[in-house]
């Protein structure tokens, strides 16, 4: 399993596209993605409807869990999309 702490400085924050694409991302992976978010249960990174109802802001700090084999390029490109800086 590959992990990384992820800081959301994309303007919208969580929210909208960036989640869509995010899900998108989860969905074609074939390990399991989740999402661990302050103050929340671990959310299946795959569902829309989950990733939307975390609420995350510009700012907050998001784990993300990958498994499965290219876990790491899959955070690195998690990472792009919440931290474009």
């Amino acid at each position: 399993m590959a992990e990384r702490l992820i800081t959301v400085t994309a303007a919208a924050g969580l929210h909208a596209r960036p989640a869509a694409e995010f899900v998108r991302l989860a969905s074609a992976h074939a390990g399991a993605v989740r999402v661990h978010a302050a103050d929340r249960d671990p959310i299946d990174g795959a569902s829309i409807l989950g990733i939307m109802t975390l609420g995350v802001e510009r700012g907050e700090s998001i784990l993300v869990s990958v498994d499965g084999a290219g876990g790491e390029a899959l955070l690195d490109r998690l990472a792009a999309l919440l931290d474009p800086a």
